[in-house]
């Protein structure tokens, strides 16, 4: 882990939700350059919510997104342009255009992306849509990459992939975290999302009930599963 530095971004006291009803209620949390930090509970725990209003694409019901120490507002597109990556849960690629076209419409280098992620070169000319699941995680993956995020957001990356192609995307953050870019990782898969990270925190039913370093969550691997099952984990 690198050595202690001012977040780049970060949540304080976060209540977030949908039609003003929060299911996020007091969380903080926050990410520093060079760390990947991941955000772990079972389903409907809030994490997903809780990435998107750090993202700006909720917006918070209470507390506060800072970006380098700074109250943040903005819509998602201006937080992009300030140096944000996001990697939403569902496939975002744009199915009609080739590889090529889809890392074209992203902020960073096309080379850069392929030098990130090789396996994508042979795939240029086809059509996005025709990609297998795990080639358009890499491609969303890449392509945010690329653009050398002060931070990165990534949400449930592993999501029905199989484990080889989740090694690889989880080494691809590991990799962009050692070059300075700060990831906020939400993840149902414990272990494999453990094995890069550096800090987790753990989320249930809204609510932040643990934290530590990835060390940590590595030799209490039974509480986080107590978290996944809707045990407390303070227990």
């Amino acid at each position: 882990m690198p050595a202690e530095t001012a977040p780049v971004l970060e949540a304080r006291g976060l209540f977030a939700g949908y039609r003003k009803v929060p299911c996020v209620r007091d969380v903080s949390l926050d990410v520093r350059p060079g760390e990947i930090v991941v955000v772990l509970g079972p389903n409907g725990a809030g994490k997903t919510t809780t990435l998107l209003t750090m993202a700006g694409a909720l917006p918070g019901l209470g507390g506060e997104v800072l970006w380098r120490d700074s109250p943040m507002k903005a819509a998602l597109h201006h937080r992009v342009r300030a140096g944000l990556g996001v990697i939403p849960e569902e496939r975002s690629v744009i199915s009609r255009l080739s590889v090529h076209d889809n890392l074209r419409i992203g902020r960073g280098p096309i080379e850069h992306a392929l030098e990130l992620f090789p396996e994508l070169r042979p795939l240029l000319r086809r059509r996005a849509g025709l990609l297998s699941g795990g080639e358009q995680r890499m491609l969303l993956t890449a392509r945010a990459l690329a653009a050398d995020p002060a931070v990165l957001l990534a949400d449930e990356l592993s999501l029905g992939l199989a484990p080889k192609i989740v090694t690889r995307l989880m080494q691809a953050l590991r990799g962009a975290a050692d070059r300075g870019t700060g990831v906020l990782l939400v993840e149902q898969h414990a272990r494999q999302a453990l094995a890069v990270a550096d800090r987790a925190y753990i989320l249930q039913r809204g609510s932040l009930v643990w934290s530590g370093s990835a060390d940590e969550a590595r030799q209490n691997l039974r509480r986080i599963e107590r978290a996944y099952l809707g045990q407390d984990v303070g227990a």
